[in-house]
C-alpha cells in the first residue's frame, strides 16, 4: 500500500506537469494583442505622436515615432512613422538627414507606391532646398554647381516618373528654378571665355547648356545636330535658351563663321518671337546682310 500511494503521488506530478504548460498556452499572454485591438493601440500611438509633430515639437514626436516602430512594427504605422521621422528632419532644415531617411524609405518599402512617390519628392525639394540659400548671392553664377546637378536630377526623375501626382506642379516649378541657375551658370562661365579670346571653350560650355536644359528639341539639334527628341519639360526658362543662342551666334561671328551664326539668329526670331533677344538677333542679321 505505501508503493502504491506513492506511485500515485508520482502519477499525480506528471500529470500536473504536462497538464500545466497546456493551461499556459490557453490563457491569454499579458504582451499578447488580437489584431484589432493592436491596429487601435498603434494608431493611438501613432496620433499621439502627431499631435506633438503639429504642434513643432520635433526631437519629441520623433522619440514617439520611433517608439511606434519599435512597439507595432508590423502596423502600416510604423512605415508612417518613419516618414514623419524625416519630415521632422526636413522641418528642422535638417536636408542631409532627411534624404537619407527618405532614401532609406524607398529602399525598404518598395511596394508601397504612394510612399515611394512621396519620399522622392521630398528627396527632390531637400535637394534643392540644399542651393536655394545660394541663390540669392550675387556671386551665384560662379559658385560650384555640383549640388545645383544633384538637385536637377532628383528633381527631373521625379517628374519623369510622376507626371501626375499631385507634387508634381511643386517639383516643376523647383526644376526650372535649378535648369536657369545651371543655365545662367555656364553663360557665365561663357562669357569669361569670350573675354579672353577663346571662341572655342566659350561655345562648348554654351552648346553644352543647350543640349543639356533647353526645352524644344530644335534648339537642342542647334548645339547638337545628332541630338535624340527627348522629354524636357519642365526644363529651362525661354528667356534663357534665346539669350544663349544669342550669345552663340556672337561668338559664332567672333569665329568668323557668318554662315553658322545667321543660323542661330534667324532661330531666335522663328522661336523666340516674343523675347527681348529678337531685335539684337535681327540688327546682327541687317549688319549681316548690309555688310
Amino acid at each position: 500500500m505505501p508503493m502504491h500511494g506513492k506511485t500515485s503521488h508520482v502519477a499525480l506530478l506528471v500529470a500536473l506537469a504536462v497538464v500545466a504548460p497546456l493551461g499556459l498556452v490557453g490563457c491569454p499572454n499579458s504582451e499578447a494583442k488580437n489584431p484589432l485591438s493592436y491596429t487601435q493601440d498603434a494608431k493611438r500611438a501613432y496620433d499621439e505622436a502627431m499631435e506633438e509633430f503639429k504642434a513643432h515639437n520635433w526631437v519629441e514626436s520623433q522619440n514617439l515615432f520611433r517608439e511606434v516602430k519599435r512597439k507595432y512594427s508590423y502596423s502600416k504605422f510604423a512605415a508612417l512613422s518613419e516618414l514623419r521621422i524625416a519630415d521632422a528632419d526636413f522641418e528642422q532644415e535638417k536636408y542631409v538627414e532627411s534624404i537619407r531617411e527618405y532614401r532609406q524609405f524607398v529602399h525598404d518599402h518598395r511596394s508601397d507606391a504612394e510612399g515611394v512617390a512621396y519620399a522622392r519628392s521630398r528627396i527632390a525639394e531637400a535637394q534643392y532646398h540644399q542651393i536655394s540659400e545660394s541663390i540669392i548671392l550675387p556671386s551665384a553664377d560662379e559658385r560650384d554647381q555640383a549640388t545645383a546637378l544633384d538637385a536637377y536630377k532628383e528633381l527631373r526623375g521625379y517628374v519623369a516618373d510622376y507626371p501626375t501626382a499631385r507634387e508634381t506642379d511643386k517639383i516643376k516649378d523647383l526644376l526650372r528654378d535649378v535648369t536657369a541657375r545651371l543655365i545662367r551658370h555656364e553663360l557665365y562661365v561663357a562669357r569669361f571665355y569670350l573675354n579672353k579670346d577663346n571662341f572655342e571653350a566659350a561655345v562648348a560650355r554654351i552648346e553644352y547648356a543647350l543640349r543639356n536644359f533647353a526645352v524644344r528639341a530644335d534648339v537642342v539639334r542647334l548645339a547638337d545636330p545628332k541630338a535624340k527628341k527627348r522629354n524636357v519639360e519642365g526644363a529651362a526658362p525661354s528667356n534663357l535658351e534665346a539669350e544663349a543662342l544669342l550669345l552663340l551666334g556672337e561668338t559664332r561671328l567672333k569665329m568668323h563663321q557668318p554662315d553658322r551664326a545667321q543660323i542661330v539668329f534667324e532661330a531666335i526670331l522663328r522661336d523666340f518671337p516674343e523675347s527681348g533677344f529678337v531685335i539684337a538677333a535681327q540688327k546682327y542679321l541687317d549688319a549681316m546682310k548690309h555688310g
